[in-house]
């Protein structure tokens, strides 16, 4: 009987057994959750824990520009690495997401493909190399690359295996999260401006005031009116009419913080929520949404200008209002102001 051929079967059974009761862990969680970040983070322990590679990355595809993206990076310049975008076909993670094979290299620096000047930039010596696709209905929406130093053994067969297997759960599991948070997001927001929509913004609304008294501080509503869209659609049209509607939903998303937070109330309405603002600082910021829909270019569809101008109401909490009916009354009370005032103007209720 020969007892190291015996120790090496125990040996290999139990890494088998690991690999295949982390991949069955693997597929179960990814499957089971929705949100992209946890999907990330589950992925970045599971293959440290089966690989222990050196650095690893996960990079995305972005839909808009067609780059790739790093979302997770596991290294000693993992913020560094975040600020790069990859073309498709740069370097081996480029070449990966453009031709959807997976590639091992036991010599990075010996193959044409690898990009010799993201080490010179990041100061790091790449050894082995093994990178596998993203691909979901044969669309690739990103890979993940596994980087050993040279002071380290090199990747084999074995582990692009694995790695294939991750790769092909984690696919799955990202595509049915962004579907999940599209799913979400038609229905908060609203179709033709992209803002949240009025039901959710009650929603927001009343967790800001909840906020606001818990921590003791103050939040602002800024209401605004379009005014004269009937005349709008009237001369130009409800298609030009709407675009304005879109367009104005995108002026006012473009200039406020990323904090605050912007909702369609009505047909030709907004409402802004901005916390730990006070009075006279959503006073500011309603006077410069004004200027710049004074100072934008509106057209018809003919190429006609369009000049937009809207009324403003403004109320703060608790300054006007303890309670949330009572600071949309203060709100009501602060448009009329403004369109008695004549339009095209800004009107607080204190």
């Amino acid at each position: 009987m020969d007892s190291n051929n015996d120790a090496d079967k125990v040996t290999w059974c139990k890494a088998y057994n690991n690999e295949l009761t982390s991949l069955i862990e693997i597929g179960k969680a990814l499957t089971s959750r929705l949100d992209v970040h946890e999907v990330l983070q589950l992925l970045m322990k599971q293959v440290e824990r089966l690989i222990k590679p050196k650095v690893w990355s996960l990079l995305l595809v972005d839909e808009t520009s067609g780059e790739l993206v790093f979302e997770v990076a596991v290294s000693p310049v993992a913020e560094r690495l975040k600020e790069i975008r990859l073309n498709k076909g740069e370097g081996i993670a480029g070449w990966v997401a453009l031709h959807g094979k997976p590639l091992l290299l036991s010599d990075a620096h010996k193959d044409e493909r690898f990009a010799s000047h993201i080490d010179k930039k990041m100061s790091f010596s790449t050894n082995s190399i093994v990178c596998v696709p993203l691909i979901i209905k044969e669309r690739i929406i990103g890979v993940i690359e596994l980087i050993n130093s040279y002071d380290e053994l090199t990747f084999d067969d074995n582990d692009l295996a694995i790695l294939t297997a991750i790769a092909d759960f984690a696919a799955i599991a990202l595509e049915n999260a962004r579907n999940f948070d599209r799913i979400n997001e038609l229905v908060i927001t609203d179709d033709l401006t992209g803002l949240y929509n009025s039901r959710y913004f009650g929603q927001l609304l009343d967790n800001e005031i909840e906020r606001a008294m818990r921590y003791h501080t103050e939040l602002s509503l800024v209401f605004l009116d379009l005014d004269h869209l009937k005349k709008i659609n009237d001369a130009h049209g409800h298609l030009v009419g709407s675009r304005m509607l879109s367009e104005l939903g995108r002026l006012i998303q473009e200039n406020i913080r990323s904090s605050d937070k912007a909702a369609r109330y009505g047909g030709d309405e907004y409402a802004i929520i901005l916390p730990q603002t006070n009075g006279e600082q959503a006073i500011v910021l309603a006077n410069k949404l004004l200027a710049l829909m004074r100072s934008s270019e509106f057209y018809s569809d003919d190429s006609k200008p369009i000049q937009l101008t809207a009324s403003f109401g403004i109320a703060n909490f608790p300054q006007d209002a303890e309670t949330r009916v009572e600071l949309i009354r203060a709100l009501d009370t602060a448009m009329y102001r403004a369109k008695q005032a004549g339009r095209g103007v800004v009107r607080s209720f204190a």
